[in-house]
């Protein structure tokens, strides 16, 4: 299954970040507690964990450009990261990341980025960053 899709510049700048499943922060995501009533209450603060889950995916997309970019040319496109693993690919000057589960063929995931970059480039003849920047709706659908 797959966990997050980055598409990131040499510079470490996101440029397209699409979250399946939110990231693990090591803690619950809140508790429940009864009322007087007997309804059940969410206790979290939701701006609260908002921001945990938001700084904890920019944690993780500077960690995960920190792997490819230093990754050396003579290795496979394959990193095994945390509870997961990653495919990445670099296409000019752009890396395409996806995070799936272990088990999961690594194949049909660098083949999935290739369609993905082969289809963004017959949509903007010939894809560049520019691109992808000021016409981030129009990517963004088609990754869904």
């Amino acid at each position: 299954m797959i966990r997050f899709f980055l598409l990131q510049n040499r510079q470490g700048k996101t440029r397209l970040s699409k979250w399946y499943v939110p990231p693990s922060t090591g803690t619950g995501a809140g508790s429940s507690s009864s009322s007087a009533n007997g309804n059940h209450i969410l206790s979290a603060n939701y701006a609260t964990s908002n921001n945990q889950t938001e700084a904890e995916k920019a944690r993780i997309e500077a960690e995960v450009h920190r792997l490819v970019t230093s990754r050396d040319k003579k290795y496979t496109n394959f990193i095994e990261y945390n509870n997961y693993k990653l495919i990445y690919r670099r296409y000019a000057g752009l890396f395409f990341t996806i995070a799936v589960d272990v088990q999961d063929n690594e194949l049909s995931y660098l083949e999935s980025i290739h369609l993905f970059v082969e289809l963004l480039d017959s949509y903007f003849a010939n894809v560049c960053e520019l691109d992808i920047v000021f016409n981030f709706n129009k990517v963004y659908r088609e990754l869904h």
